[in-house]
C-alpha cells in the first residue's frame, strides 16, 4: 500500500502542490526520503521517528520510502515533517486514507509528538481553499489559517490530538480568525516645531504615495519625519491587508495569527547586505523591500548603505517586484514600497554652516553625495531640504495641527485617485504611466510652458519629466483641482533640486 498526503511548497509567496508518497515493503530496515529534499526535510526522519515513539508507536522493521513528488521540485523547510508523519500513520492503518486525502497538511513536529509552527500557513490555507481542500495545520497557527476563509481547517497542537480526531475519539474545534492586535499609534507630527516645508513635503508624499528624500544636518528631524509619515497613510485594503499578510507569513514573521491591517515601516540599518533588503540567501527569502509592501521603507544614512545594495532597489522602484534569480530557482516577491530616504549634505553634515562645515568644503559634498547615483536620485520624486531648526521655533507651543487633521486632507486625496483610476487601475498617482498619466495629469498652457522651460535648464531625463506630472497631479489633488495648473507644477519643480551631471544640489 502507498499512502498519499497533500503538502505545499513555496515559490515566492505561491504554493505549488506537493504529494507525499509512502511506500513500506519488506527488505532491509531503512527510512529512506527521496524527491530533492533539503537538510531541514532529511532530518525529518529522526523527527518523526521520535514523535512517533513519543505517542506509543514505533516504525516497523522494514523498508520505508519516502518520496516527495513532483521529484525536480526543491522542497526546503521543516513543515514537511507532518505529512510525512501522517502518510505514515496511513500506510501504518492507524489513521484511514480517506480522512486524510481532503486535506493539504503541513506542520514541524517536536520530539515529544508537539506540532510547532512553520512559516506560509496563510499562503498554504489560500492554496488549500483554492485546490477545494481542507488544511491540517499547528495549533497556534489556525487563526491565521481560518483568515483565507477555509471552512475545513484542523490546527491540532500534537500528533495525538489529530489521530484522536480522525478516529472520532475527541474533535477538534475549527479555529477562527484572530483580531488584529491593537498597535502603538504612530508619533504625531505636532511633536515637530518649525520645518513647515517638509511636513508639506511629506503630506504630498503621502497623498500621492511618491518616493521622498530629506536632506539636512544632523539633529534637524529627518527621522522625526520619517518616521511619522506612515501616520498620514489610509488603512490597507482588504486585498492589500491579505497580500501583506502572505509575505510576511513565508517570512515567519506574522506574529498571533492576525493578519496586518497597517501599512508597514521597516527602516534597516545602513549595514544590511543586498540580499537583506531585496530577498535571497539560502531559501530565498523576502527582503526589506518586500516587508516594506504598500508600506514605507525608510533607508537613514543613505549614502551609508553600500552602492550595491542600493543600485539593487533600481528596478523594483519602477516594477514593484524583485526577481531574486539563483543558477536552480527564480523567486518573485511583490515589492510596491514607498521610499524614504533621510541623508547629510556632506559626510560632517554641516556643510551650510561656516562654523561647523569642516574645511574640505563644499568638495566633501561632492564626493559624499557620489555615493549615490544619478539613476537613483532620478527615481525619487520629492528632494526636501531639512534646515536646522531655530532655537526661536523650539521655545514655540506645538502647532495646532496634529497628524490626525494631515491624514484627512490625504485620505481625500486618495478618494480621488481611487474615483479617477477604478478597479485594476493605478492605487495612486505615483503608479500612473504612459498614455494615462499625460491624459490625467496634463497641464495648463501656462503650467505646460513652465515645465518646458525647466526641463530644459535643470537637464531633466524624460523619467523626471513624468515624475514631476505625477507630483503636480497630486498636488492638485490635494487642492481637489480637477486639473492640474500653473502653480501645482510650480511646486512640483520646487522638489526637484538637480544641476548638470548630478541629482543633487550641494548648496
Amino acid at each position: 500500500m502507498v499512502a498519499h498526503i497533500n503538502t505545499v511548497a513555496f515559490v515566492g509567496i505561491d504554493v505549488t502542490p506537493i504529494e507525499v508518497q509512502v511506500a513500506i515493503s519488506n527488505g532491509l530496515p531503512t527510512f529512506t526520503i527521496v524527491g530533492l529534499p533539503d537538510k531541514a526535510v532529511g532530518e525529518s526522519r529522526e523527527r518523526v521517528r521520535a514523535a512517533l515513539n513519543a505517542i506509543g508507536l514505533a516504525l516497523p522493521a522494514k523498508r520505508i520510502t519516502v518520496n516527495l513528488a513532483p521529484a525536480d521540485v526543491q522542497k526546503e523547510g521543516s513543515h514537511f515533517d507532518l505529512p510525512i508523519a501522517l502518510g505514515l500513520l496511513v500506510a501504518m492503518g492507524v489513521v484511514p486514507m480517506e480522512e486524510t486525502e481532503r486535506y493539504v497538511a503541513l506542520g514541524e513536529l517536536g520530539l515529544n509528538g508537539a506540532i510547532a509552527p512553520v512559516s506560509g500557513v496563510l499562503n498554504a490555507a489560500i492554496g488549500a481553499n483554492a485546490a477545494d481542500r481542507g488544511l491540517i495545520c499547528p495549533g497556534a497557527q489556525g487563526p491565521e489559517a481560518a483568515w483565507a476563509g477555509n471552512a475545513d481547517v484542523l490546527a491540532p497542537r500534537s500528533l495525538l490530538e489529530l489521530i484522536n480526531h480522525f478516529k472520532g475519539v475527541s474533535i477538534l474545534t475549527p479555529p477562527v480568525p484572530a483580531s488584529p492586535k491593537s498597535e502603538a499609534p504612530f508619533a504625531d507630527f505636532r511633536d515637530i516645531k518649525g520645518q513647515e516645508t517638509a511636513k508639506r513635503a511629506a503630506e504630498v508624499a503621502a497623498a500621492g504615495l511618491h518616493n521622498l528624500l530629506l536632506v539636512g544636518p544632523p539633529g534637524a528631524g529627518k527621522s522625526m519625519l520619517a518616521s511619522r509619515l506612515p501616520g498620514l497613510l489610509p488603512p490597507l485594503t482588504a486585498a492589500e491587508a491579505l497580500e501583506v499578510s502572505m509575505i510576511h507569513s513565508v517570512a515567519g514573521q506574522l506574529e498571533d495569527g492576525a493578519i496586518l491591517r497597517r501599512r508597514p515601516f521597516r527602516d534597516p540599518h545602513h549595514s544590511a547586505s543586498t540580499a537583506a533588503l531585496v530577498g535571497g540567501g539560502l531559501k530565498v527569502r523576502p527582503g526589506e523591500i518586500s516587508l516594506a509592501h504598500r508600506g514605507v521603507l525608510f533607508l537613514d544614512e543613505l549614502p551609508e548603505f553600500s552602492r550595491q545594495s542600493l543600485e539593487a532597489l533600481r528596478q523594483p522602484i519602477e516594477t514593484g517586484r524583485v526577481t531574486v534569480a539563483r543558477a536552480n530557482s527564480h523567486v518573485s516577491y511583490p515589492a510596491r514600497f514607498q521610499l524614504v530616504a533621510a541623508m547629510n549634505p556632506c559626510r560632517c553634515g554641516y556643510l551650510d554652516d561656516p562654523q561647523l562645515a569642516c574645511g574640505k568644503a563644499p568638495k566633501c559634498a561632492v564626493d559624499y553625495q557620489s555615493r549615490i547615483s544619478g539613476p537613483m536620485f532620478d527615481r525619487i520624486d520629492l528632494h526636501v531640504d531639512v534646515a536646522a531648526v531655530d532655537p526661536l521655533d523650539m521655545s514655540l507651543p506645538p502647532p495646532r495641527e496634529d497628524s490626525a487633521a494631515i491624514a484627512l486632507r490625504v485620505a481625500a486625496a486618495h478618494g480621488v485617485q481611487k474615483q479617477r483610476y477604478g478597479a485594476g487601475g493605478p492605487i495612486s498617482n505615483a503608479e500612473a504611466d504612459g498614455e494615462l498619466l499625460e491624459k490625467v495629469a496634463a497641464p495648463d498652457a501656462e503650467g505646460r510652458a513652465l515645465l518646458t522651460t525647466a526641463a530644459d535648464k535643470m537637464r531633466l531625463s524624460a523619467r523626471g519629466y513624468h515624475r514631476i506630472l505625477r507630483v503636480a497631479r497630486t498636488i492638485a489633488d490635494l487642492d481637489q483641482a480637477d486639473s492640474v495648473k500653473r502653480i501645482h507644477i510650480a511646486e512640483a519643480l520646487s522638489y526637484r533640486r538637480v544641476i548638470p551631471g548630478r541629482g543633487l544640489v550641494a548648496e
